[in-house]
């Protein structure tokens, strides 16, 4: 069985008398440990299915197993230990606390789990080691995102899950990010997931999917990802 598998999955919402399929019979597979891109348009279901795989929302049918368990039939309860324990976000704009250091808004992540990584360590492994008592405000964007990255990190999850993570940045800061993401799972062995519309990322995946049409079109593994250094976007 595969680390992650969404199986026939759906999920409808209803404006009026109009329903509205945002993932229409979603089916694909994710190994431990792998970077994976879902790529698609605006519109395409992508950050529906990232939303779901997070525990954000939940499907209308099928199922959502995630390390041999099908999250789809977790109660509100149990969605939200889930999210606390299991699942670190990275979003396009940071989400950071204005008013904590980075070291403080690592510390928020931490503090919810049993076996959190050490925010200190983690900032140095994102080189923000000298940045640790700065706040928000005083960081550029992709040292932000950097914190935002730590913070997801931190908590040591089950999975990544990072939705436009290089869509606020520029090029040679967006590399940056992605070449973190990317150490994440080729050297700590972490599962890492990037919602993007931008198809020239594709490269530096173990795996991509597409969508389109609130159905995934394809999905093809790369046997020999690209490395970030001589990725052009």
């Amino acid at each position: 069985m595969a680390y992650i598998e969404m199986k026939h999955s759906y999920k409808r919402y209803q404006t009026g008398e109009t329903e509205i399929i945002a993932n229409n019979d979603i089916n694909f597979e994710i190994e431990k440990g792998e970077l994976v891109i879902i790529l698609g348009s605006s519109g395409a279901g992508k950050s529906t299915v990232l939303n779901i795989l997070g525990g954000m929302d939940t499907n209308d049918e099928g199922e959502v197993i995630i390390d041999g368990v099908n999250i789809a039939d977790y109660n509100a309860k149990q969605l939200t230990k889930y999210r606390r324990e299991d699942v670190g976000f990275v979003f396009q704009f940071y989400n950071l606390v204005s008013n904590l250091t980075a070291k403080e808004n690592v510390e928020l992540a931490s503090e919810i789990v049993a076996d959190a990584l050490d925010p200190v360590e983690t900032l140095q492994s994102v080189g923000l080691g000298k940045r640790l008592n700065n706040f928000p405000a005083q960081l550029s964007g992709g040292e932000q995102q950097r914190v935002a990255i730590a913070r997801a990190v931190a908590k040591n999850p089950k999975i990544l899950l990072c939705d436009e993570p290089t869509g606020a940045l520029d090029y040679n800061t967006g590399k940056q990010v992605l070449q973190i993401l990317q150490d994440m799972s080729r050297k700590q062995g972490a599962t890492v997931i990037i919602v993007t519309h931008n198809g020239a990322l594709a490269p530096i995946a173990d795996r991509v999917i597409r969508m389109h049409d609130a159905r995934v079109k394809s999905m093809d593994i790369n046997e020999q990802p690209q490395d970030i250094a001589a990725l052009e976007y």
